[in-house]
């Protein structure tokens, strides 16, 4: 009976989510695009360091260790990143033609990596993501282990702080990808890790807390890495001094809707 209750509830959890950022992000305010990049980012940099840094060093993990995976983790996506930027410009370019010049080549590339953002990013933040409704799964399934009406409490916390978060995720996604049901289901399925979390939380739930911050490190560094390589270049651009000030309200809109849940979600 407790398996069955952790995992409609991570799966409610994991994908409702997703759903509910859907919604708000290709409804409501699917007509706020340069807003919404705003969003994301504030709201990944928000999910990093207000919420998944402070719950991993809350453990009693060295914070060297965890800083280490920090670091590898950032570097790791880096070199996703590189992969997913390879496989794009292999598939664009593969073909008959061939040119001795490096310099053409270059030229390429470059126009290539402007031409079309954001080509990146995906990969990164679905991993993330992944990893990220993983640890959730744990969390869920530790409360459900101690009491029903805790793990309920906690699966409807994750519900609802992971919204603003998605809604970035689905921003950085449609860019990858244009296509909005594409995105979606992209997210849903990472969304649903969750109960995979769940279940193996469930016969293991001693031994994966002690990875559990590691988890929460991978997940930030992910988040860490969009935001800073793929979505704050492209709010570097000029634009008016109303444009700017539209663009930097919308940051700190990302930042509090997270911090905000974040806060309440403790709290309770």
């Amino acid at each position: 009976m407790t398996l069955v209750a952790i995992l409609i509830a991570t799966l409610c959890a994991g994908i409702g989510s997703v759903w509910v950022a859907a919604v708000l992000s290709f409804g409501v305010l699917a007509r706020y695009t340069q807003h919404m990049l705003s969003l994301a980012a504030g709201a990944l940099l928000a999910t990093a360091f207000m919420h998944l840094l402070p719950e991993a060093f809350e453990s009693q993990s060295s914070a060297q260790e965890l800083f280490g995976t920090l670091l590898v983790g950032l570097v790791f996506f880096f070199l996703l990143d590189k992969a997913e930027l390879w496989h794009h410009g292999h598939e664009h370019h593969h073909g008959p033609q061939t040119d001795a010049h490096a310099g053409h080549s270059h030229h390429d590339h470059h126009h290539d990596g402007h031409a079309t953002p954001p080509r990146t990013g995906g990969w990164a933040v679905l991993t993330g993501d992944s990893v990220h409704a993983f640890g959730d799964g744990i969390l869920i399934a530790s409360a459900f282990m101690a009491d029903m009406r805790l793990g309920f409490v906690a699966a409807l916390a994750v519900l609802v702080h992971e919204v603003p978060h998605h809604m970035g995720d689905l921003v950085v996604l449609r860019g990858a990808s244009s296509n909005r049901r594409v995105a979606s289901l992209k997210v849903s399925l990472a969304g649903a890790v969750t109960a995979l979390g769940g279940m193996v939380g469930y016969g293991l739930v001693d031994l994966l807390h002690d990875w559990l911050p590691y988890f929460l490190v991978v997940a930030s560094s992910s988040f860490i890495y969009v935001a800073l390589a793929d979505l704050i270049p492209q709010l570097q651009t000029r634009l008016s001094a109303r444009a700017t000030a539209a663009q930097i309200a919308w940051l700190l809109i990302g930042m509090g809707l997270v911090t905000l849940v974040s806060r309440l979600v403790h709290e309770h």
